[in-house]
């Protein structure tokens, strides 16, 4: 059965691993996925395809990789998941004044059970843990910057982790375009 997903794309253009969102679109069309849609130049695609999560990513990756010369590891979202992420939004409840910005760490496998995550109150704070995506909000410091504490907050997490659970971040406002 046909199902539409939300790939994303870890740590494409940053160095050389680079690549145009038109020619990403046209590999995976030539990869036989349909529908395809980009969502910004950050590697966040839409796809209509049939199959398992499994055999879906390994079809990106192994096309994505034959197109462009490196590996780049997905992690996938059904369209169901997506708008369920979107109805449970987690940011709601926070002022909206607040100098912020709002994020989802996406997970490839389940987080540990009973997960905990010390966070900073005003600095970097989980908003929910859910079973494969952790919700953040970063309030902007000083210096100007807003996730500049986010990877100190997260390394009790990472110390835990299986090693293989693939991961990316993406800004909230990502998520609420990617199914617009």
């Amino acid at each position: 059965m046909m199902a539409r997903w939300g790939a994303f794309l870890r740590g494409i253009n940053l160095g050389k691993r680079q690549m145009k969102m038109a020619d990403l679109k046209a590999c995976l069309e030539t990869a036989g996925f349909e529908a395809v849609k980009t969502v910004l130049a950050s590697g966040n695609v839409l796809v209509t395809a049939e199959g398992s999560e499994a055999e879906i990513r390994q079809r990106l990756e192994t096309a994505i990789a034959d197109q462009f010369d490196f590996k780049v590891g997905v992690v996938l979202r059904s369209d169901v998941q997506l708008q369920a992420m979107l109805a449970q939004n987690p940011f709601v409840a926070l002022d909206p004044f607040a100098d912020l910005t709002r994020h989802v760490l996406l997970f490839e496998r389940p987080l540990p059970a009973k997960l905990h995550i010390e966070d900073r109150p005003g600095d970097t704070e989980i908003l929910r843990v859910d079973m494969r995506e952790l919700y953040i909000a970063a309030y902007k410091q000083p210096n100007g910057r807003y996730t500049e504490h986010v990877e100190d907050v997260l390394k009790p997490l990472y110390a835990v982790l299986d090693k293989g659970n693939l991961d990316t971040m993406r800004n909230w406002n990502t998520i609420e375009k990617i199914l617009k």
